[in-house]
């Protein structure tokens, strides 16, 4: 589309408008950049913080029943659980760049426990489903992104935000489940 829009520019006698355009954009997407670096800087550090601090084991706490009914074969893996939970955690509050280290470090897990198979298990298929779906309680990237494009109210996309994440996680567990039942048969 690129080339094809630099072409037609060329064609047409407009090439300096399509320069213009990339460069105005170029800057805009280096700001930014910079300002969503900064964000997720913050967003990090405080994860580190809460986990300091302890909140993410009591994190891991709360998330613990859910984890034993969703992976009953992690009972008794709390390094694996710990990571997915912060994952989650990371997830709820909207951070999907601050959740990464922690869902490869819980993919990482997972991998240690399917034994030298190079075949996706199942909770390895669950966690992916769980993660690409999971529940935004505050969608900040969004928010983020939102304001930057000059919107006078960022989070009023929230219960909007809220509601869809949640019935995309259950609509992700139900066909999950589903798909691994009519696998095993």
């Amino acid at each position: 589309m690129v080339l094809f829009s630099i072409v037609y520019a060329v064609l047409y006698g407009d090439a300096q408008a399509v320069s213009g355009a990339v460069f105005d954009a170029a800057q805009e997407a280096v700001t930014t950049t910079l300002k969503m670096v900064g964000v997720f800087c913050l967003w990090g550090g405080l994860m580190r913080i809460a986990r300091d601090a302890g909140l993410i084991a009591r994190m891991e706490r709360w998330f613990s029943p859910l984890l034993n009914r969703l992976f009953p074969d992690l009972r008794d893996d709390p390094a694996a659980k710990s990571a997915i939970s912060m994952n989650l955690t990371a997830n709820l509050l909207g951070l999907g760049n601050a959740a990464t280290p922690a869902g490869i470090a819980a993919m990482r897990q997972l991998k240690r426990r399917a034994a030298h198979s190079d075949e996706a298990t199942a909770d390895m298929i669950l966690f992916v489903a769980l993660n690409s779906a999971c529940i935004r309680i505050l969608p900040t990237t969004v928010a983020m992104l939102r304001q930057e494009a000059g919107s006078a109210a960022p989070m009023e996309i929230l219960p909007a935000a809220l509601c869809v994440s949640l019935l995309g996680c259950i609509a992700t567990l139900l066909l999950t489940r589903l798909l691994m039942r009519l696998r095993h048969e």
